[in-house]
């Protein structure tokens, strides 16, 4: 997709108290969790947040779900040429013991596909995550206004 061109200035994410919001499951650290609010023709949407095994233990996301989608993907970023393309990660994400993971746009993160409603700006958006070994963790994304991704308004 062209409008995941890289550029710096690409917003990161909710800078108030949604940045300081935290979930924790055993070893598993989930840190400001947020996502773009839905554009008028898409009934798509991003998930993003930062994701830390505490534990002694390793693990793995394996999957997430929510229901105001029909399905979640994790996903990744893939260079082709001088474009990207995301792609399912297959396997999830490897979470081994003292590892941080952020997921940003143009980077990992969750893709909301067949949004049942739009995701408005002030409101929370509920996702499940599945940990290998850590079971399901339930969390909430703060839908933020859209921001820049390369030269487009996502």
């Amino acid at each position: 997709m062209s409008w995941f061109k890289r550029s710096r200035d690409t917003a990161e994410g909710p800078k108030g108290p949604a940045a300081a919001r935290s979930f924790v499951l055993g070893g598993i650290e989930v840190t400001g969790p947020w996502a773009r609010a839905s554009l008028p023709a898409s009934a798509d949407g991003g998930g993003f947040f930062t994701l830390t095994n505490k534990g002694t233990v390793p693990d793995r996301l394996i999957a997430a779900s929510s229901p105001l989608a029909e399905r979640v993907e994790i996903h990744f970023i893939k260079v082709v040429g001088d474009g990207l393309r995301m792609r399912e990660r297959e396997g999830g994400l490897a979470l081994p013991p003292g590892t941080t993971l952020t997921l940003k746009p143009r980077g990992y993160h969750l893709l909301l596909t067949g949004l049942k409603a739009p995701l408005e700006p002030g409101s929370q958006a509920p996702v499940t995550l599945a940990f290998e070994n850590a079971g399901k963790m339930d969390i909430e994304l703060a839908v933020e206004a859209p921001g820049p991704v390369g030269t487009q308004t996502l």
